[in-house]
């Protein structure tokens, strides 16, 4: 066993021993490296070069396959779009109705002698002022009631100035229309003061049994006036709280002892902000419109005058050659049946004219309501709301500490009252002349709390300012323990002096939105909805209407007062927007809201074909809209037939549109990156008419020829309004 153990550890031992690599070995060991590695490289390099020129190969077949693409889209481009002019001549058509309306509206109001005064004719409305001016003596009932036809006629004014398009309306017309409703604002604010004079001379007649002081509610659908009359001036009475409401001051105790009244008067409407300016064109671009119409009406007459000169000619050699031998009579009959067909050409023609020269005004005025501007318009104080930035909601609280007038006395069976020269008076608080430390511990903040206007939504807690009357401005300095119950609807705060207040909120607090729709639901007839952080809005659209079919705040059904009530698109806007529902920006908006900037040429091309298509297509956000360029807009598309029912996965094309051109993109709404990849076995259109009738049926395109020229107008008005390719 001894030999066998050291026969094995001889064999270890001698296994051990390395075998000695000779130079001439290691020389022939790193050339065969060598020759594997540049065997290696070629290899790659063969392999590299063959995908290069596969690749190049793949790229050459695609360029030459996009390169006929766009050549075929070249060549039919001018017939693509002039069939999408004829499509579109449905907007001059709209704006031609709207004109005739506005006209046939106005002989109506001649023709029915109501003795009410065309707010547009500045001699009737200035008569109307006049004579309401000379009436002194009104109560509050009959100034609430007057107050209807005034607030109407205001509306109206604003109407014209919203409705009419920038390039129709002059200088001189804004000038007096504005001149108009500040005339009547104004006036109107006078009345009440005057009527409530009236009232506080017959507070002691009025006085409550229990407290002894006069208090006062009036409601009505546009104001509600709230008044007390301090009679008693009890120093203990500092808590006022107005009948069956949770209106009320909690006031300091030399107000509880000064011959003083409190009014609240809450307007539902704002007649203290600065009226917003009319959006008008700018001064470059006005020539531009106007040597544009010349060219037009002096080429026309031109190309008219000419062909009617040698129509008459040829007439004249036709009627010599061959009607030589006829009668008097029958070659007069003749020459009159043929100068029919000249005398109907200089109407068609000036027709064509005129619905050309509309149309380009009402693309201009299209463009315009997407201008970005490039600044805020003024300089802003410490403490100044901007309104560019925030809205008032709400309409507006007017607080007025008023000096008591002298009381009526009755006197053997009559009733003796001193009417002071100077009318009703405010009395002031703090006094002017009272010192700092006096003032602080005298004439204390005093607490207000108001009922925050049932019709109105506040996604967030309202902020409270004060009206400034010397810089013609909103504030919030002065306003202090500011506190909100929104089950309530309950808004309280202490003011250092009374002056108008109201409740502002962001005015971009929906935007930008979180996804859209539109979606036709019947024969000129679509539904249009748009959801952002706090809300869900469901807007119809049928003929030149529109309607709130539902909202979601939070999720959950709300109902408002605006839900089933057609209104024309203008008034439907100003109505959302009392309403606290902004969804529609303005030209200050981008630089509040981080937005998705569209140029404004490819935003008002898309819309307006958009809205060509709503009756049979329906349209949807992209996600990949905000991966692209500015020159470029990417939303869904799909069609939409009315005898279609819902399905959960509908199945949307992702388009692409410059303004120029429209094209079907590779990806879809779950790729994983984004690309402009033209998808297979589609093609480049100048359109998404176009576009849209290479995958649609013969049925969508006929449906999409079918709606009215007023339907169509009134979604293309509701798209560049809201703005959803920029703001989503």
């Amino acid at each position: 066993m001894l030999i066998t153990f050291l026969k094995v550890v001889t064999f270890i031992k001698s296994g051990s021993k390395k075998k000695k690599i000779t130079k001439a070995d290691r020389l022939k060991q790193m050339q065969e490296e060598e020759e594997k590695r540049q065997k290696e490289e070629e290899e790659a390099r063969v392999k590299y070069e063959k995908e290069e020129m596969e690749r190049l190969e793949i790229q050459r077949i695609e360029n030459e396959k996009l390169q006929k693409l766009e050549a075929k889209d070249l060549e039919r481009r001018n017939e693509e779009l002039e069939e999408l002019y004829l499509l579109e001549a449905c907007f001059p058509e709209a704006e031609k109705l709207k004109r005739d309306n506005r006209f046939l509206s106005q002989w109506k109001h001649y023709i029915q002698c109501d003795g009410s005064p065309d707010p547009s004719i500045a001699q009737e409305i200035n008569t109307f002022i006049t004579l309401w001016k000379e009436e002194t003596n009104e109560t509050l009932e009959e100034v609430i009631e007057e107050s209807k036809l005034v607030l109407n006629l205001i509306e109206k004014l604003k109407l014209i100035l919203l409705e009419t398009p920038p390039y129709d309306l002059q200088r001189k017309n804004i000038i007096q229309y504005q001149g108009s409703i500040l005339e009547l604002q104004e006036l109107l604010h006078l009345k009440f003061n005057r009527a409530t004079e009236i009232l506080l001379r017959q507070a002691s007649t009025l006085a409550d049994l229990d407290s002894g002081n006069m208090e006062k509610v009036i409601r009505d659908e546009n104001v509600t006036l709230y008044i007390w009359a301090n009679l008693k001036k009890n120093p203990r009475h500092r808590s006022i709280r107005f009948s069956e409401t949770q209106t009320g001051f909690e006031i300091p105790r030399i107000l509880a002892t000064s011959d003083i009244a409190l009014r609240l008067l809450h307007t539902h409407y704002d007649h203290v902000t600065p009226l917003s300016p009319v959006l008008t064109p700018s001064q470059e671009n006005i020539p531009i419109i106007t040597d544009f119409v010349k060219e037009e009406v002096k080429s026309v007459q031109t190309a008219v005058s000419k062909d009617l000169q040698e129509e008459k000619k040829q007439q004249e050699n036709e009627s010599n050659s061959v009607h030589e031998e006829e009668t008097k009579a029958e070659g007069q009959g003749d020459v009159e049946e043929q100068m029919c067909p000249v005398q109907e050409e200089p109407e068609t023609t000036k027709y064509e004219m005129e619905m050309k020269l509309i149309s380009e005004t009402v693309l201009a005025a299209q463009e315009l309501l997407l201008e970005n501007a490039c600044e805020k318009p003024n300089f802003l104080e410490e403490n100044e709301v901007d309104l560019c930035q925030f809205t008032t909601l709400g309409g507006v609280y007017h607080l007025d500490i008023l000096e008591l007038p002298p009381q009526c006395k009755p006197m053997k069976g009559w009733m003796i009252v001193e009417i002071l020269k100077e009318g009703l008076q405010k009395y002031t608080y703090p006094p002017e002349t009272a010192e700092d430390l006096e003032a602080e511990n005298a004439f204390p903040p005093i607490e207000v709390t108001l009922e925050v206007h049932e019709n109105v939504i506040f996604f967030e807690n309202p902020m409270v300012a004060r009206w400034d009357a010397e810089g013609k401005h909103w504030k919030t300095d002065g306003i202090s323990n500011v506190s909100y119950k929104p089950e309530e609807r309950l808004i309280t705060f202490n003011l250092e002096t009374f002056c108008p207040v109201t409740l502002i909120q962001d005015a971009h607090i929906n935007m930008p939105y979180q996804s859209w729709e539109l979606r036709p639901l019947d024969v000129n007839k679509v539904l249009l909805t748009v959801t952002t952080v706090f809300t869900e809005l469901q807007i119809q659209i049928k003929e030149n209407l529109c309607m709130l079919a539902s909202i979601k705040v939070n999720n959950k059904n709300h109902s408002t007062i605006l839900e089933e009530k057609w209104m024309t698109p203008v008034s439907f806007i100003i109505a959302l927007k009392k309403a606290g529902l902004n969804i529609f920006p303005t030209g200050h908006s981008h630089l509040y809201v981080v937005i998705n900037y569209k140029h404004p040429l490819v935003e008002v091309k898309a819309y307006r074909q958009m809205a060509l298509l709503s009756s049979a297509f329906a349209f949807c956000w992209s996600k990949w809209n905000t991966a692209c360029d500015s020159k470029k807009a990417i939303f869904q598309v799909r069609e939409h037939l009315l005898k279609e029912e819902p399905t959960q996965n509908p199945n949307w094309t992702l388009l692409m549109f410059s303004g120029d051109r429209a094209q079907s993109l590779k990806i879809n709404e779950s790729s994983d990156a984004f690309s402009e990849v033209l998808k297979e076995e589609t093609e480049f259109h100048s359109t998404l008419y176009h576009m849209v009738k290479d995958f649609a049926s013969q049925e969508a395109m006929r449906a999409v020829r079918r709606p009215s020229c007023q339907f169509v107008d009134s979604v293309c008005h509701m798209l560049l309004s809201t703005r959803l390719l920029s703001f989503s």
